[in-house]
């Protein structure tokens, strides 16, 4: 099945837009810490702060997709975007790089479910590909992004400031010629969901039910991000080492398709099993991890997870696009994306206290118990009316 060609306008802006996002995420708490001289404490509130607004711009997106359409729900994000790193530019002292940072989330936050319910809308018929596109967009942008943003912060953190700004302006230039698709991409409207629809409720609540599936994946996730990077440095694997780890990640994710499709086709499509089988790998790559005491066993971990991650993470949009009642795609997309946001803003605090108040056997065993319990809430979803009603495991493959 070939990708619509407005499809893939919408996969480059993705890649655009990630890449610029992620010069700068990584070096987030190293700047605050060592440029601004502020606290691991004062890093980690900001960046929740950061991460509330992506919350607020993810629902909002949705929100304004259903109502105003996709291109403009985008302009507005990327125009928000836009003004925060022009302001990052000029201004990023105490506190305003903290302000910045926090107007970008909420940016940002509104053209990723944007993006992806354009991407569902456009090519209705694409199914996992159209979600599975969109994904390798994201992952060539936070492995290009963090790779080359390492590079240039070696040079001065005020280049990193200017590249992400040079990536959003890109991203502008392709959202505003590019992304205009409203004739094909639009949705019948339905201002509010009606709660005395009985079929409408066994969506929604089927919907959480595989939001807190999401979000625990991401608390379980972002340890590789935080506690994890924070215990590789303590047994002195340096960053360049920690670095690699990540860009095995991206490689991987681009390459390794071919490998797992063979599973997806023993599983007929069934998203709830690939799910399912995701989480599994999940709790496997933290029970290796847990045995790390050298560099190759962080590899190997890494890889583990992020087999793990090539099932979960386009599964789950493509769930929120099916269950999706009539001219609210946008609105589930962002409800989904937030989920997501939500375990980007409580993992480094909760994994982060299990390793200051325990240690990181405890975390690591804390994370394979969650990962259990998102597996028993996964079970629920899939017994639900909306799951058994619309997702029906077929041969082909989406």
């Amino acid at each position: 099945m070939n990708i619509p060609k407005s499809v893939w306008w919408l996969v480059i802006g993705m890649a655009l837009n990630i890449t610029g996002a992620s010069f700068l995420w990584p070096l987030n708490t190293i700047y605050m810490k060592e440029e601004l001289n502020k606290s691991l404490t004062i890093a980690g509130i900001v960046l929740l702060i950061n991460s509330l607004g992506m919350v607020v711009g993810n629902l909002l997106g949705g929100v304004l997709f259903d109502k105003l359409g996709g291109y403009k729900t985008i302009l507005i994000g990327t125009f928000t975007c836009l003004i925060s790193t022009t302001l990052l530019n000029i201004f990023h002292g105490w506190p305003w790089y903290a302000v910045w940072l926090v107007l970008l989330g909420f940016g940002g936050g509104m053209i990723i479910p944007a993006i992806y319910a354009m991407a569902g809308a456009v090519w209705p018929n694409g199914g996992r590909q159209t979600f599975n596109a969109i994904y390798l967009a994201q992952n060539i942008g936070v492995a290009l992004g963090a790779a080359l943003g390492g590079f240039v912060a070696e040079l001065s953190f005020n280049y990193i400031f200017i590249a992400n700004l040079v990536m959003y302006v890109l991203f502008a230039i392709v959202a505003i010629s590019q992304f205009n698709l409203e004739i094909n991409a639009k949705v019948k409207r339905q201002d509010n969901i009606d709660l005395n629809n009985q079929e409408n409720i066994s969506r929604f609540i089927s919907l959480l039910l595989v939001c807190v599936v999401f979000a625990i994946c991401w608390i379980g996730y972002i340890q590789w991000e935080t506690t994890i990077a924070s215990f590789t440095q303590s047994i002195h694997i340096s960053m360049s080492q920690y670095s690699v780890l990540w860009t095995i990640n991206g490689i991987m994710i681009l390459v390794a398709q071919p490998l797992i499709r063979p599973v997806i086709i023993l599983l007929k499509g069934d998203l709830k099993k690939q799910i399912f089988v995701g989480i599994l790998i999940f709790m496997s790559s933290f029970l290796v991890t847990s045995f790390a005491h050298q560099f190759s066993m962080f590899v190997i971990g890494m890889v583990i997870l992020t087999f793990g991650e090539m099932f979960v993470w386009p599964a789950v949009p493509t769930i929120a696009n099916q269950l999706a009642p009539k001219g609210k795609v946008g609105q589930y997309q962002g409800i989904v994306n937030s989920a997501s946001t939500v375990g980007k803003a409580l993992g480094p605090l909760f994994g982060g206290l299990l390793v200051d108040l325990f240690n990181m056997r405890m975390m690591f065993l804390t994370m394979i118990i969650l990962l259990g319990v998102a597996i028993i809430i996964l079970s629920l979803f899939a017994k639900s009316k909306a799951a058994k009603k619309i997702f029906k495991p077929s041969n082909k493959l989406e």
